[in-house]
């Protein structure tokens, strides 16, 4: 699902304990992405409901997702990595998965268990002490 939610998001800059050496101190490297999923405009109301459902775990305020990068030297390169772990982890979240299908047992392999089930109940069988010794 190809979704273009860019006009969207917020970002918020602050100090960066990342790499940058000294100009960490005076730079604002680090970005928050914040994206409110019951405000938008662009997503269907099921879509919302998936999210939410879904993303639970890293919500904030309820319905905010909040997502942060540090990893880079430039505002601008941590905007990017941002953007991209947002649309991973929404696309993630859109993902369904497949329902499992309940099989049996085939007869070979139902045969194959009860075999090596004689087959140690035989050996655990000759460790008994007899009791006629």
């Amino acid at each position: 699902m190809n979704l273009d939610l860019s006009t969207e998001l917020n970002f918020q800059t602050s100090r960066s304990s990342g790499p940058g050496g000294q100009n960490v101190n005076k730079v604002e490297s680090k970005v928050e992405l914040r994206f409110d999923i019951e405000a938008s405009e662009i997503l269907s109301p099921e879509v919302k409901v998936r999210l939410l459902d879904k993303l639970k775990t890293r919500l904030v305020q309820e319905t905010v997702i909040l997502v942060t990068a540090q990893e880079k030297r430039t505002q601008l390169q941590n905007k990017e990595v941002a953007v991209q772990k947002f649309y991973k982890i929404i696309e993630e979240a859109l993902v369904e998965k497949k329902k499992r299908k309940p099989t049996k047992p085939s007869l070979a392999d139902v045969q194959k268990r009860l075999k090596t089930k004689k087959i140690n109940a035989e050996k655990k069988s000759l460790r008994r002490r007899n009791d006629f010794d």
